[in-house]
C-alpha cells in the first residue's frame, strides 16, 4: 500500500521547526543534512550552509515528516498563504490532547478538539511556523 508522508519548507528556520516537532511527537530524527554536507555547493551562501538541506523525522510506525530550508535565492514562502493541512491520525482522545496541546502552542486555534459532526474527536490549528495540523482520532477506526 503507497503512503504519504508531508514535506514542508522552511524560511530559515527548519531545525527549529522539527526539534519544536520532535518535543511533540518523541523519537530522534532519522537523517539531517545540511547544505555544507552536499557535495556540490551551488549558490548557497555561506550564512546559509548550516541550514537544513532535508530533515526527516519518523512518526509512529509508518509514517514520516519530513522538511528543509528553502535557500533565500529561492525566495521566501508566504507563511500565511493558505496550504494544505497536515492530518494526524491519533489511537486514543488523550493521545489527540496531547499532540494537538504541543502543536499548537504558540499557534492558531481553528477548531479547539471537540466531537465532530461526523463522529471524530477533531480540531485544527495553525502551528506557531504556519504550518496547518488537523489531529483527529475516530473511536470507529479503533
Amino acid at each position: 500500500m503507497a503512503s504519504i508522508n508531508p514535506y514542508i519548507h522552511f524560511n530559515g528556520n527548519a531545525e527549529e521547526a522539527f526539534t519544536f516537532y520532535k518535543s511533540v511527537f518523541g523519537g530522534q530524527f532519522a537523517r539531517v543534512v545540511r547544505f555544507k554536507d552536499m557535495p556540490i555547493s551551488g549558490p548557497v551562501s555561506e550564512k546559509e550552509a548550516d541550514k537544513i538541506m532535508h530533515i526527516v523525522l519518523p512518526i509512529g510506525k509508518n509514517s514520516l515528516l519530513m522538511g528543509s530550508d528553502t535557500p533565500e535565492f529561492m525566495g521566501r514562502h508566504n507563511e500565511n498563504e493558505n496550504r494544505s493541512k497536515i492530518l494526524i491520525s491519533a489511537e486514543s482522545k488523550e493521545e489527540a490532547d496531547k499532540i494537538f496541546k504541543g502543536l499548537s502552542a504558540g499557534g492558531t486555534v481553528e477548531m479547539a478538539m471537540e466531537d465532530s459532526l461526523w463522529g471524530s474527536y477533531f480540531g485544527m490549528f495553525r502551528d506557531k511556523y504556519g504550518i496547518e495540523w488537523m489531529i483527529d482520532f475516530n473511536p470507529k477506526l479503533k
